[in-house]
């Protein structure tokens, strides 16, 4: 059986708990996560895995500081057809860079040839319903179009 990798990318926290939530969801599942806050593109599994990318956007359409190596690491390889992932965005409809910045890694990792086993899920914190909430609700869907159960 397959493991997640929960890639985060959070600069105020929101990113982080949504991530935390989904992955003792996952593991009272039986389904093995693993959480990196602080990723590093060589120290994360490729094989018989899929990450899970989770980011809000920060400043106009940035990446939150904690993940910006590792989308520099990503940057740097060429072939990444042997991964598979999906991508939840976390951002605010306020402002025109609303989750730009999972959209970019999104686009990214599908560039280095990334299989996408379901559409990015994005998330408004504006909502009212809590994003953690949103994401939970959405985790079961995810995991029958992942086949991990």
């Amino acid at each position: 059986m397959s493991s997640v990798n929960i890639i985060v990318g959070s600069q105020m926290g929101s990113a982080e708990y949504v991530a935390e939530q989904l992955s003792d969801a996952l593991n009272n599942q039986g389904i093995n996560s693993q959480l990196h806050d602080q990723p590093e593109f060589n120290e994360i599994d490729q094989q018989n895995t899929i990450w899970l990318v989770c980011t809000s956007t920060y400043g106009a359409g940035d990446y939150p500081d904690n993940l910006i190596s590792f989308v520099e690491q990503v940057s740097q390889v060429d072939d990444l057809s042997h991964l598979k992932y999906s991508v939840i965005a976390l951002g605010d409809t306020s402002y025109d860079t609303y989750n730009l910045a999972g959209r970019n890694i999104d686009a990214l990792l599908s560039q280095k040839g990334a299989i996408k086993v379901a559409q990015r899920l994005e998330l408004n914190i504006l909502d009212e319903a809590l994003p953690e909430d949103t994401a939970l609700a959405w985790l079961d869907s995810w995991i029958a179009q992942t086949g991990l159960k």
